[in-house]
């Protein structure tokens, strides 16, 4: 067998032996390490959102519990308040209670206009 065949068949049977080696111990050490990892962190992770949804109940209550009893009182009323105040503003008035009129359009128009126009912002009055 000439030496250059020789050569050739040498570099092969090597990278086949290093090639099952790593192989093997691919499948026979690192592949099983690693299923038990990913297995260990996805039941980690089951985990994890039942506590915080626990954590964050207690603590809502604990905050809800240490709350002085008129501060709901205040804070309901007087955004009761400004939801009538409001509600009836546009019952009485329509929507240009929030729109404001065709007046109040106009005037803006030309306060634009006129701020544009010479260069110079003009003061509302």
């Amino acid at each position: 067998m000439p030496a250059w065949a020789l050569l050739v068949l040498q570099f092969i049977v090597t990278a086949a032996a290093v090639l099952v080696v790593l192989s093997g111990f691919w499948a026979l050490v690192i592949r099983p390490y690693l299923d038990r990892k990913v297995a260990e962190l996805i039941a980690v992770s089951e985990e994890i959102e039942p506590r915080v949804a626990r954590g964050v109940k207690a603590g809502v209550a604990d905050t809800l519990r240490e709350l002085p009893e008129n501060a709901w009182d205040g804070t309901v009323k007087e955004s009761t308040r400004q939801f009538l105040k409001f509600g009836s503003g546009i019952f009485e008035n329509g929507l240009s209670s929030l729109l404001g009129s065709a007046a109040d359009l106009e005037r803006r128009r030309q306060q634009e206009r006129g701020s544009t126009a010479n260069g110079e912002e003009v003061m509302p009055k």
